[in-house]
Parts: C-alpha cells; structure tokens; sequence
C-alpha cells in the first residue's frame, strides 16, 4: 500500500478482520460480517521512522494500542469491500498527516484591541455579578 508517495507498507503488516456492523440493518446486520477491524503494527513497520512513528502516535491517539498498534474500525458502507476501502484510506490519510512535518508555533503579542476587548468584557462580567449581589435597603441601616 502507498503512502504519502514516499512509504510504502507491505500488505503483510495489514492485518484485516470482519465483524458485524453495529447500528440498523434489520435481519442482514445479524448474518453478515461487514463491519472491518484493520490493524497496523506502526511500532515494528519498517516503512516508518522514529519521528514519523512519534508524530502518529500523537495522531492515533485512542486508536493505537499500547503496544503500537493501529486499531481502525470501518462500518460506514453495506460491503465488506466498501469498508475494506474505506478503512485502508483512513489509514492512510493518517500516515499521511503524521509525514508532515510540524510547523514551529511563532509568539505573538497582543494587540491594544485585543486588550481593550478583554478588559472591557471582565468589566461587564463584573457589573453582572454586582446586580445579582443581595439587595441592602436604607430602613435596615436605620434600625
């Protein structure tokens, strides 16, 4: 399977199983195993590097196991091939995100506006909490 045109994963890392979809389907969902469980050992893939892998892991997120293993779970179509498809292009689309190298976040400052828009709002939330504060009438004061 190619990847992001420059990794190439060997169909013998995929590995594939068929399971009944969750959802509607009437009596079909119970006799036929649509759903697809596509599983990517992306620890001990030799189409990944180090940094590719660390940048998937971050990716994956719930979907990799802790051993490093891709879990992807496709029921979208009615086909066995048709989730097949779709589960192989999520998986790549993900390798393909993790190949992108991550931009470095540049600091910027404020602007006056900004400013004045965030203190201004801290002075209405003020003034809305002054009005719901318990009312003291005068005659108390008196007493």
């Amino acid at each position: 399977m190619r990847v992001a045109g420059r990794i190439d994963i060997d169909e013998s890392e995929l590995e594939e199983q068929f399971i009944r979809a969750s959802g509607p389907g009437g009596q079909n969902v119970n006799k036929v195993a649509s759903a697809v469980q596509l599983r990517f050992d992306a620890r001990r893939s030799r189409a990944l590097t180090p940094d590719i892998y660390a940048r998937l892991e971050q990716l994956a997120g719930r979907r990799m196991t802790q051993d490093g293993v891709i879990i992807i779970t496709a029921q979208r179509y009615r086909t066995q091939e048709g989730n097949r498809r779709d589960a192989r292009a999520r998986l790549a689309d993900l390798i393909t995100r993790a190949c992108e190298p991550v931009r470095p976040r540049r600091a910027t400052r404020p602007t006056r506006a900004s400013k004045e828009r965030r203190i201004e709002s801290k002075s209405r939330r003020g003034t809305l909490k002054t009005t719901r504060a318990r009312v003291r009438r005068e005659s108390d004061d008196t007493v």
